[in-house]
């Protein structure tokens, strides 16, 4: 088996999921500005600690529901309905964020191993990345790039532990240098979610019609 297609598969996947301002890279950009880089490296460390055990469990469930077909069905179903009113209300009815000036605030503590707690709480809150990481590997697994064998699972989690690491650490070094983008992507969040949704409605609806 290639053990590079898995691992580079996590990198990308978890480099897209990550790449927009959130709470986590955010708040690992405000404690590198406050507190130095070395502490958010800490933060960063505790953060990825959970997406690990995150992405395993996402996969895990992925592989029980990719052995039966009839919940496939329905979840693409459900995931469509979903994702199309999310696309009406993020190009439509959401609210403009306004754009803050800093990141951002973080609780105030001082020690390397609260930091590492406080990435592996504010990780922990954060449960987007299983049903990510469960639409995307059962997708892949559908055009054969993704297999459920236990190799294949335990790279992929190793890429996406990494990647995730990566975008972290390019918040935590480069912050003061993309902050304009940053900004740019914060005023423009909801059409940028609302699009991504809604691609994502297209690609499910083509799919559910290709299996009637």
């Amino acid at each position: 088996m290639d053990i590079i297609l898995p691992i580079l598969l996590g990198l990308v996947i978890s480099a897209v999921g990550v790449a927009l301002p959130g709470l986590l890279n955010m708040t690992a950009a405000k404690i590198s500005l406050n507190d130095g880089r070395s502490r958010a490296i800490v933060f960063a460390l505790g953060a990825t600690v959970i997406v690990f055990i995150q992405t395993y469990i996402a996969v895990t469930f992925a592989k029980f529901i990719n052995s039966n077909p009839g919940v496939i069905n329905l979840l693409q179903e459900i995931g469509l309905g979903i994702f199309a009113v999310l696309t009406l209300y993020f190009l439509f009815f959401a609210k403009k964020p306004p754009v803050k000036k800093e990141a951002a605030e973080v609780v105030v503590v001082n020690s390397r191993t609260s930091r590492f707690f406080l990435g592996a709480l504010l990780s922990a809150l954060n449960f987007f990345p299983i049903p990510y990481y469960v639409f995307i590997s059962v997708t892949l697994s559908t055009y054969s790039y993704f297999f459920f064998d236990h190799l294949f699972v335990l790279l992929f989690v190793a890429g996406v532990t990494m990647g995730s690491f990566a975008m972290f650490y390019v918040y935590i070094v480069f912050f003061k240098k993309i902050k304009q983008k940053t900004d740019f992507f914060m005023t423009n969040m909801n059409y940028i979610i609302g699009t991504i949704t809604g691609l994502i409605s297209i690609v499910t609806l083509i799919r559910i019609l290709r299996n009637l």
